[in-house]
């Protein structure tokens, strides 16, 4: 059986993903193709190379998931959630992309604009929930038997965060909670207070919160909690007045940040207060969500899962036993639930953890045809592993692309800048002539598995990079300029077998250097997504700081 499963809500993060006989083939962000970052148009580009990739027409797909309600039960729903709160608002302020947005939904819905993209005949889609969907994304092919589902993002179609209990191949809902009592809300209502894009930057306010002032800002007008509930202002986060968008949380807290203005000390207290509250509500929700569903395992799916620093803690304050966060957390993840959603239901479940590769690759023919069509120098190698790995013992800054891209947005080593960790100044070399981004971002160290326990408190396998753990000594003499501000590491664990080529890369860097991982942060400029083709690769190696590009076989050096 092949299902297509697909996002398409208008707001963020379109994809599509394609599974067959219950197991993932092929999965992809709209943005990877379009190159507009966050894309929220119809995922027309996704599911063609879905269905390229199976060789397969449209009509010869079985069954075709859609991860979101109705819109018109949508929007009912969300206005009756919002009129019935405890701090309702005028009907007069609901905000626009309520009821603006469900509106232009509705009249464009996803059925329309596939028949406007696709000829021939091809099966009914069906809609499922948009949280039953970020459920079996993260539960199906998180290898557990039972676990603790959690799901958390802004809003889905009308709902915030939500409970549920997997054991086998059964997914029972426990609770929701509806929008606009939203974690999400909070935390992206106050990404755009500090002069962020909200719904895209929310890790930039995690980067920074580090660099704040515990206790120097107050934000229980806000927000309160306790018990395993909590209560968002939603009057206050979603009021606006003229063109002042943040109206509610001004009469708290002064002016927003103009996103041209520099970054105040205020502005790092600020983030800090963000970043802080989120995590002890989280901890709260999640210490009672799991002694409601009854398992001590752990998964969670939803915009908010990719805050690694409050992922990290659930281990570190022993909430759970395990946990396993979907690498698309985001809603470019509904896809893979969706797909997954006929197979699970008619009791069919793979019981290995997923892989994040399922993008695509492209062979050492097409690579080596595109560099000479670059007229670009170039040497083939038999090894881009030891290739790599002496390029960054001679200090080089590296482009690296392999094999599949990654789903979701993580780049996990193959679609990756890599560096020598080990000197602290490559964190500024990279942010300064690569990223060319703020100074105070951090970055990943990926480490070969058999040194994490070495290396970092509270360790769990991460193959993600959606975990962050305390670092120890070692690691902030060996992984320096991968270690952030506060002593803590975003993680991706290197396992054999799982990831081969930047096994076989790391090893051999650790073999020249003694360092047994590599600082990594995605393969793409500021402001861009992350490269996709090796044409993607080659504009960014020649518009960039970066030494050498180790594409496939192939090593291209500048200057050579």
């Amino acid at each position: 059986m092949i299902v297509l499963g697909i996002n398409h809500s208008s707001y963020h993060d379109s994809s599509a993903a394609i599974v067959k006989d219950g197991l993932p083939i092929f999965a992809i962000a709209e943005e990877r193709l379009s190159k507009v970052k966050h894309d929220a148009a119809f995922p027309d580009l996704a599911i063609r190379a879905c269905l390229d990739h199976a060789g397969i027409t449209l009509g010869e797909v079985d069954e075709i998931v859609i991860g979101w309600q109705e819109y018109a039960q949508s929007l009912k729903r969300t206005v009756g959630n919002v009129l019935s709160r405890k701090d309702p608002m005028p009907f007069k302020a609901l905000p626009g992309f309520i009821v603006r947005d469900s509106l232009a939904q509705y009249q464009r819905k996803t059925e329309r604009m596939m028949k406007r993209h696709f000829t021939g005949k091809f099966v009914a889609p069906r809609r499922i929930d948009h949280h039953y969907a970020h459920a079996l994304s993260a539960y199906v092919p998180s290898g557990m038997d039972e676990a603790t589902v959690v799901v958390i993002d802004g809003r889905g179609a009308w709902e915030a965060s939500s409970i549920w209990h997997g054991k086998g191949t059964r997914l029972e809902h426990v609770e929701t909670i509806n929008f606009p009592n939203s974690l999400g809300l909070f935390y992206a209502t106050f990404t755009g207070f500090l002069g962020f894009e909200k719904y895209a930057d929310e890790w930039k306010v995690m980067g920074l919160a580090p660099y704040g002032t515990p206790g120097a800002v107050d934000l229980s007008p806000f927000v309160s909690y306790g018990d395993g509930r909590y209560e968002v202002r939603s009057d206050l986060l979603l009021l606006r007045e003229g063109d002042r968008e943040y109206a509610g949380v001004e009469r708290y807290l002064g002016a927003a940040r103009d996103p041209d203005a520099e970054l105040t000390q205020a502005d790092r207290d600020l983030a800090w207060a963000v970043q802080d509250m989120c995590e002890r509500v989280e901890c709260d929700f999640i210490a009672k969500a799991i002694e409601r569903a009854g398992s001590r395992n752990l998964c969670i799916a939803g915009g908010v899962g990719l805050n690694s620093k409050a992922n990290g803690l659930f281990l570190q304050k022993e909430l759970c036993d395990e946990i396993f966060v979907q690498p698309a957390a985001g809603d470019d993840g509904v896809a893979l639930g969706a797909a997954l959603a006929p197979s699970f239901e008619a009791g069919v479940r793979e019981m290995t953890q997923m892989s994040a590769y399922l993008g695509p690759s492209f062979t050492r023919e097409q690579v080596r045809a595109d560099l000479i069509k670059f007229k670009l120098p170039f040497r083939e190698v038999e090894s881009p592993a030891k290739a790599a790995a002496e390029l960054l013992a001679k200090g080089a800054l590296v482009g690296w692309f392999q094999g599949r891209e990654e789903f979701g947005p993580r780049a996990l080593g193959h679609r990756s800048i890599i560096a020598d960790p080990k000197p602290i100044e490559n964190r500024d070399r990279v942010n300064n002539a690569v990223k060319f981004r703020e100074e105070w971002r951090p970055f990943a160290p990926s480490v070969l598995e058999a040194h994490c326990d070495e290396l970092f408190e509270s360790y769990q396998d991460s193959p993600f990079m959606i975990l962050t753990f305390p670092a120890k000594p070692l690691a902030k003499e060996k992984l320096a300029a991968a270690i952030h501000v506060d002593g803590s590491a975003r993680v991706q664990t290197v396992r054999e077998g799982r990831n081969d080529v930047y096994f076989d890369m790391i090893s051999e860097f650790h073999k020249l250097t003694g360092t047994p991982g590599v600082m990594n942060t995605s393969f793409n400029l500021k402001g861009e997504v992350i490269v996709n083709t090796p044409f993607d690769a080659v504009r960014t190696f020649y518009t960039s700081g970066l030494d050498a590009l180790v594409i496939e076989n192939f090593v291209v050096e500048k200057g050579v």
